[in-house]
C-alpha cells in the first residue's frame, strides 16, 4: 500500500510539472460514434496539453441575449475555444476531448450536429455528454469544457501509434 501511495504521489509530481507524454491525434472510433460526432479514444505523441475551461454564454459576441437559442450558445462556445487556442497555437482540430453539459437531453442532438461543422474531417473529440438540472448562468442551456494537445507529432504527420 505503500508503494502504491509512493505510485500515485510521484505520479501527479509528474504531471504537475509538465513531464508526461500523453499527447493528439490518432482517433479510435466505429459507425455509431462516427454518427454521434465522437471517438472512443484519441491517441496522441507529444506536444502541448491545454486545458478549456467551462465554456456557455447567454449573450453572444455582439452582446445579443442568446438565452434560449441553443445553436447561438453552441456557436459562441466552439468561437471561444478557438480564440483560446488560437493563442497557443493551436485550432479547434487540436481538441481531445470535451465533457458536455446540457439541461435538456434533447439537445443532444442539436450538440452533435453541430459539433460536426467543426470538425469536418471526421476526427472527433472522445467526449461525454452529461444532463444535468442546471448550468453556471440563468440563461444558459449548455456548457462545454474540453483538452487540447497543440504540436504533437501526429498532426504534423509524424505519428508513431500506427495509423
Amino acid at each position: 500500500m505503500k508503494n502504491l501511495s509512493i505510485s500515485v504521489c510521484l505520479s501527479f509530481v509528474l504531471m504537475s510539472a509538465g513531464l508526461t507524454q500523453s499527447f493528439a491525434a490518432d482517433y479510435v472510433s466505429g459507425p455509431f460514434e462516427k454518427s454521434r460526432a465522437y471517438s472512443t479514444a484519441v491517441v496522441t505523441d507529444g506536444g502541448h496539453m491545454v486545458f478549456l475551461a467551462g465554456e456557455g454564454g447567454n449573450r453572444d459576441a455582439n452582446g445579443k441575449d442568446i438565452s434560449n437559442d441553443l445553436d447561438a450558445q453552441i456557436e459562441l462556445i466552439f468561437s471561444n475555444f478557438s480564440k483560446t487556442l488560437k493563442k497557443v497555437g493551436g485550432t479547434n482540430a487540436d481538441i481531445t476531448t470535451m465533457t458536455v453539459f446540457i439541461k435538456d437531453e434533447k439537445d443532444g442532438d442539436t450538440f452533435v450536429r453541430l459539433r460536426k461543422k467543426y470538425f469536418p474531417d471526421g476526427n472527433y473529440p472522445a467526449s461525454s455528454l452529461i444532463t444535468i438540472k442546471d448550468l453556471a448562468q440563468p440563461g444558459w442551456k449548455i456548457e462545454v469544457e474540453g483538452v487540447a494537445v497543440v504540436g504533437d507529432k501526429c498532426t504534423k504527420g509524424q505519428c508513431v501509434s500506427g495509423n
